[in-house]
């Protein structure tokens, strides 16, 4: 039934009318007539009459107060994030995980709920255990209201843990077995078929630096790709497969070098998830003689970067090889990138040669303008260009204080425009082998598009195990998020992360007073939200549901 306004012989009638299928066909029975619509309106009746009315629709006044802001609001709460990563907590199986291997010891508090409140944290906001602990207040998630920061505390403790030294099989120099191992190792098994293969790993690192000491053995000195060298650091490695999904976490002290860490990480890899056969894709950081060396005795497959630039034989060899490219064009997002690839045998070494057209372009573009501004600069005088190491590259010295463009340098520099090498000891052919080492550029973004995930500053832990803990809940983040992004690609859609989690964490049910009953009203949730909650099979509760009376 709905109001109509029916106009006769130029009057103004305001009708109930009801739809009434007769057939296929639809037809309106007028249920009564009101009177005049300018009388009604006029006389005040339309108005009592409607609020007369609304007393038997609480929904609907419910709303209205809100709308008007004439409610009393009591308490209001956000729900997106635990709606939607709660069903991923779920089915990635880190909830039965952790609960299997926390059930094993009396905690005395729900240790399972301490973890998914960080990783909830880590996703949404980043920072310690202590913001976590205050971030929740303004948040909806199930059975953490007898949680304390203590908790929190003693839950980094147990995922971080050294596991008895009957457990210790597998561990290396740089680390120890701790419980996180096996919840990775449990995680990986969860999701293990027949069809799942491990025969691809991308490895990536990255450095944390620490406000205080950094634990007993893991805050170190090193190298900071923070641009930290005075605070003490660990390094952060995680694994992941050929589908982009997390497999694993390394946490080394912060004077570790990756060249150091790579054979001891597969050898490692290989045990835990018994993999039997195992191609390793490295950035040319990973390299030296000696890693090389490891990889072959080992008998691993491997696609690693070469420093094209620096190593001599590449330059004057590999390079100059009079081999053909093999062409391919890639379409990503409407955008066409046109590749070329060759492979060339040298010294019982097989390298990849890779160009990339559009890079090339770029590369000479950027050329051009740091030559032109250099001509520029040349004109005005020398001494300033000194310092410039855009500039330095490209210039020769005349005399004490002259200096010129050298041109040989030039023509040296462009021969390097959109390339770079890869060493590989694979059968695939160039394309492939291309093909499986942008994969490691895909990893390389998930790090950077996923920085405030693994940017767990500050940390302020004392002790290996809870430093451990604190930074492996980053880890679990990164799984629901990989999780969040595959069923959102499943449904043929492209979602922006940043959007995403802003709309989930607007999503909000808010409890008012009204007419002397309490009632829960929930926010409409926007686009990016209403994505993921399609995307992870969600239902929003309702609009408006009358808050359940405390006993």
């Amino acid at each position: 039934m709905y109001f109509r306004r029916k106009t006769s012989a130029g009057r103004a009638y305001l009708q109930i009318v009801e739809s009434r299928r007769n057939g296929d066909q639809v037809r309106q029975q007028v249920i009564a007539t009101l009177g005049r619509y300018e009388e009604l309106q006029a006389s005040g009746q339309l108005e009592r009459l409607l609020r007369s009315g609304a007393r038997f629709a609480a929904q609907a006044m419910v709303l209205s107060t809100v709308a008007d802001d004439t409610a009393a609001t009591i308490a209001s709460r956000r729900i997106g994030p635990a709606l939607v990563f709660e069903r991923l907590w779920e089915e990635t199986g880190c909830r039965a995980v952790i609960d299997e291997l926390a059930g094993a010891r009396k905690h005395g508090f729900a240790l399972e709920r301490a973890v998914f409140l960080t990783v909830l944290h880590r996703l949404f906001v980043g920072g310690s255990d202590r913001a976590a602990d205050r971030w929740r207040e303004d948040y909806r998630i199930g059975g953490i209201d007898g949680l304390t920061l203590h908790h929190l505390y003693r839950a980094m403790a147990w995922l971080g843990e050294e596991l008895a030294a009957k457990d210790q099989d597998g561990r290396t120099l740089f680390a120890p077995r701790c419980t996180k191992d096996l919840v990775e190792e449990r995680l990986f098994a969860h999701r293990r078929d027949l069809l799942t293969r491990l025969d691809l790993v991308f490895m990536d690192t990255t450095s944390l630096y620490f406000e205080g000491a950094g634990g007993q053995t893991l805050g170190r000195h090193g190298y900071s790709k923070d641009h930290r060298p005075d605070l003490r650091q660990m390094i952060l490695a995680v694994l992941i497969d050929g589908d982009g999904r997390p497999v694993c976490s390394e946490m080394w002290p912060g004077n570790t070098a990756d060249v150091t860490s790579l054979i001891p990480v597969i050898d490692r890899l290989r045990r835990r998830f018994n993999i039997a056969r195992v191609c390793v894709v490295a950035d040319r950081g990973m390299i030296s003689a000696e890693t090389l060396a490891e990889l072959e005795a080992r008998r691993l497959l491997y696609i690693l970067g070469v420093r094209e630039r620096t190593d001599k034989l590449v330059r004057e060899l590999v390079l100059d090889d009079p081999a053909p490219f093999v062409p391919l064009v890639m379409k990503k997002r409407g955008k066409e990138t046109d590749y070329d690839a060759k492979a060339v045998a040298l010294v019982g070494r097989r390298y990849i040669v890779c160009r990339n057209h559009q890079e090339a372009e770029k590369d000479a573009a950027d050329r051009a303008t740091i030559l032109a501004a250099l001509e520029r600069q040349l004109a005005k005088g020398d001494k300033a260009l000194v310092g410039n190491t855009g500039y330095r590259r490209f210039l020769k010295t005349i005399s004490k204080d002259h200096f010129a463009i050298d041109r040989a340098r030039v023509e040296e520099d462009a021969r390097f425009d959109g390339i770079f090498v890869l060493r590989t000891n694979t059968d695939l052919n160039p394309l492939e082998a291309m093909l499986c080492y942008k994969q490691l550029w895909t990893v390389e973004q998930t790090f950077r598009t996923a920085k405030h995930l693994l940017s767990t500053r500050p940390i302020f832990h004392k002790l290996d195990e809870t430093i451990r803990g604190h930074v492996f809940c980053s880890f679990l983040a990164l799984v629901l998020k990989k999780a969040l992004e595959d069923r959102i690609a499943a449904l043929a859609r492209v979602g922006s992360w940043p959007e995403i989690i802003a709309d989930l964490d607007s999503l909000t049910e808010t409890e008012i007073e009204h007419d002397g009953k309490r009632f829960v009203v929930r926010s409409a949730p926007r686009p990016a939200a209403s994505l993921a909650l399609r995307a992870t099979g969600v239902a929003l509760p309702p609009t408006v549901r009358q808050a359940a009376v405390a006993d």
